[in-house]
């Protein structure tokens, strides 16, 4: 081992950009550590610098033998030798030894301790500069892609891994790209730590939002929530502290260009910016992203039915049912989407449903009594029944077949 170490840790400390001074605490604990193993505690062992030559040393008493056969003993030979003819047997006198001077195998071990805590101040080093861009966007170049379709990126400081499942599934990126994304976690192996990125996930819209729009950067316009269908469609739901302050305008930026650039940045995905509004059904009705809806009919267990014309339904749905599902997700309700025919067939149905078959025009005790022995017993099982089938029950006939239907129709 080098007897001048102070000089390695300097060019160590700049070479992996690590504390200087912590490192020197690690080495001389490390040798503090091993030395330790091989001597009493009665040997009193003490590693310090030796500031003048730049040496790491060890001080420790020795315990005087006739014949050295272990770290912690001197023989009597030695000891009289260094400290005068008056020294006697089982006495403990002190030597200093400097690194160099100890056994090979010793120092080999000591090395391995050194190497070992210096691989943890690394990752140590590394947790810290991932805390520090823990929930924000970092950019880098992919170098590789692994059996699993994850992206092996270079950021810098260390190697990051945007998994497959985190890749939006229309986006396509070669070896050589270079990608933009979003921290979520770490993972910590053995020997390195690898930073996990996402493009899939909702933060990373918001992220975006603060770094092309001043507005959002300040506070001065909250993003209160984010749902999104990643490579397809988020919605925002915003609010402005500022009363004067239009939050969609600012959002979208002079000739749209604050939008175009998030949207360019996600690969054309569709953004649908929601101002906030206390009223449940204005807020659906924004949360949709349509003009008017013909009304708003909040039920239980926040859920909604909202009833448009027939060319609004088609928007409001989405394809595939994606607006639908996202305005449901930013607004925290179930909803439904109806025409008026449609929500008046679901009343019909309804109050059919909850009828007894009693309750028709027409229906007399003793045809009550056979609808019920038949297993129709509400008015939406006259209904859903065919003319054929009413008619194969005993006592009704076509005709009575063909009234029960109407009733149960216009019920």
């Amino acid at each position: 081992m080098n007897s001048n170490i102070l000089d390695a840790v300097g060019r160590l400390a700049a070479i992996k950009q690590l504390d200087k001074e912590m490192i020197q605490e690690m080495i001389i604990e490390a040798i503090h550590s091993t030395l330790s193993k091989r001597l009493e505690p009665e040997n009193d062992l003490q590693v310090y610098v030796e500031e003048k030559t730049g040496t790491i040393k060890a001080h420790f008493l020795c315990r005087v033998v006739e014949t050295e056969t272990t770290l912690g003993e001197m023989s009597l030979e030695e000891a009289r030798h260094l400290y005068g003819r008056e020294v006697q047997l089982d006495e403990m006198w002190p030597r200093n030894m400097a690194m160099n001077e100890f056994e090979p195998k010793l120092i080999k071990t000591t090395q391995k301790a050194i190497q070992d805590k210096i691989r943890l101040l690394e990752e140590d080093k590394i947790q810290s500069d991932f805390n520090k861009q823990k929930n924000t966007i970092v950019s880098g170049k992919i170098k590789t892609i692994d059996d699993l379709g994850g992206f092996r990126i270079d950021i810098s400081y260390t190697e990051a891994l945007l998994p497959a499942e985190e890749q939006v599934e229309s986006e396509a990126y070669r070896v050589g790209d270079n990608i933009r994304a979003y921290v979520t976690n770490i993972r910590a192996h053995q020997s390195s730590i690898t930073i996990i990125l996402s493009r899939t996930n909702p933060e990373f819209v918001k992220k975006l939002f603060e770094t092309e729009i001043p507005e959002v950067y300040d506070g001065t316009i909250k993003i209160l929530k984010i749902v999104r269908e990643p490579g397809i469609r988020t919605k925002l739901e915003i609010m402005s502290e500022d009363p004067k302050l239009d939050p969609v305008s600012a959002c979208i930026g002079p000739k749209g260009q604050r939008i175009e650039s998030i949207r360019k940045e996600l690969r054309g995905e569709q953004i649908d910016i929601v101002v906030h509004d206390e009223d449940p059904g204005k807020m659906i009705e924004r949360a949709l992203g349509i003009e008017k809806a013909l009304k708003v009919i909040i039920e239980r267990n926040r859920a909604a039915s909202v009833i448009v014309d027939v060319q609004d339904k088609v928007m409001a749905i989405g394809k595939g049912g994606k607006n639908v599902k996202l305005a449901a997700k930013l607004t925290g309700m179930k909803i439904d989407i109806f025409t008026t025919e449609e929500f008046e067939e679901k009343l019909a149905k309804e109050r059919r449903t909850v009828s007894h078959v009693t309750d028709l025009d027409g229906v007399s005790p003793k045809i009550a009594e056979v609808l019920r022995s038949a297993g129709y017993t509400s008015v939406q099982d006259i209904f859903a029944a065919s003319v054929d089938e009413l008619c194969n029950l005993e006592g009704v006939g076509e005709k009575t077949a063909e009234k029960l239907k109407e009733a149960a129709k216009y019920f």
